[in-house]
C-alpha cells in the first residue's frame, strides 16, 4: 500500500496561502480506490467549511 503524505488530524495549509485546515482523510471512491485528494475542514467566521484538495497543493502548517 502506498504511503500517503498526511494523516487524519494533521493541520495543513494550502501552499498558496489560506486558513489552517484539519485533515479528515483521503477521498475514498470505494472498491479499494483511494485518491490523492485530501478532505479538509476549517472554520470561517465561526462556520465550518470543508473541501477537497490534491495532496501536492498542501503542506503542514508551521
Amino acid at each position: 500500500m502506498e504511503q500517503k503524505k498526511f494523516k487524519s488530524g494533521d493541520v495543513v495549509c494550502l501552499k498558496s496561502g489560506g486558513p489552517e485546515m484539519s485533515v479528515q482523510g483521503y477521498v475514498n471512491l470505494g472498491f479499494g480506490v483511494v485518491t490523492d485528494n485530501v478532505l479538509c475542514k476549517w472554520f470561517e467566521d465561526k462556520k465550518q467549511q470543508q473541501g477537497e484538495f490534491h495532496e501536492d497543493s498542501l503542506e503542514i502548517c508551521d
